[in-house]
């Protein structure tokens, strides 16, 4: 089956799907000519993809010929809220340390190809919640990344140096390749992080990754303070204490593995040639 623009099936449905790139947190609806700049169709085609997203509950109509996510997008994000071994692991028990403690906490998931925040309990309210749910983090900057990055195994770091070198070297993670092994292999080994306004101004990040039941790498829980509360703080013990609520994490997991069959703790694969955005 092609369509007017060319190309076979596939083709037609990656036009099409590369529509729902169109939407971010500064962009909530969009038109046909917008479908059809996204997708590299004409203004017929990008119409036939809208209707097709449409009927599948993807996208939904709204005012002005314009179109916003459907939903069917709601009802996916239930699904995997619910089905997520690391949400359902951590989503109470890092409210209630965020409320004993008054941190505020942060839960990464790792895709395979990005990082996305899924969970934060945010405490200390003199600090903007700017981490929100499916909000996505730089691979290469941040505790909560780094310390996904350090736990893929040997041959799939040496990957991603090769796909990735110019955003590795710009991030301070090393020069050569060596350098990033050695980098990766200190950070995997304290088991925590910390890093200072890499992803933004004036906040620290105290992160530790969480494993899933066969040691692969689902995520990271992360601490977000002032800079001020930082250099208050007991950084050794900051660090422990991170280290603590993920292995808190990784039991929650466990349990749920054992006595309930919904979903297990299974990690996401990595592509096989791992580019990723800055």
């Amino acid at each position: 089956m092609q369509d007017e623009d060319g190309g076979g099936k596939s083709n037609s449905l990656e036009k099409m799907l590369a529509i729902l790139d169109g939407f971010d947190e500064d962009h909530v609806v969009l038109d046909v000519g917008r479908a059809a700049a996204l997708s590299g169709s004409s203004r017929p085609s990008a119409y036939r993809y809208l209707q097709a997203l449409t009927r599948s509950g993807l996208l939904t109509p709204a005012s002005g010929g314009t179109y916003a996510l459907g939903s069917r997008v709601i009802e996916l994000e239930m699904v995997r809220r619910v089905n997520d071994p690391l949400y359902r692991a951590s989503h109470h028990l890092i409210r209630h340390y965020s409320q004993t403690t008054g941190l505020n906490i942060m839960v990464c998931s790792y895709y395979g190809d990005k990082v996305l925040c899924t969970d934060f309990a945010w405490a200390d309210r003199s600090t903007p919640d700017i981490y929100r749910p499916g909000r996505s983090m730089p691979l290469f900057r941040g505790a909560m990344a780094k310390v996904i990055l350090a736990n893929h195994s040997l041959a799939l770091l040496k990957s991603i140096w090769t796909h990735n070198e110019t955003q590795i070297r710009e991030a301070g993670l090393g020069d050569n390749l060596a350098a990033f092994l050695d980098q990766m292999a200190a950070i995997r080994a304290a088991g925590a992080l910390v890093t200072r306004a890499e992803v933004f101004a004036d906040l620290v990040g105290v992160a530790a990754p969480v494993l899933d039941l066969n040691g692969q790498i689902l995520g990271s829980v992360v601490f977000v303070l002032t800079v001020q509360r930082y250099q208050t703080s007991d950084p050794e013990q900051l660090a422990e204490e991170i280290r603590e609520l993920s292995r808190g994490i990784q039991r929650g997991i466990s349990r749920a593995n054992r006595f309930d069959a919904i979903t297990p703790g299974a990690a996401a694969k990595p592509r096989r040639a791992p580019v990723y955005r800055s």
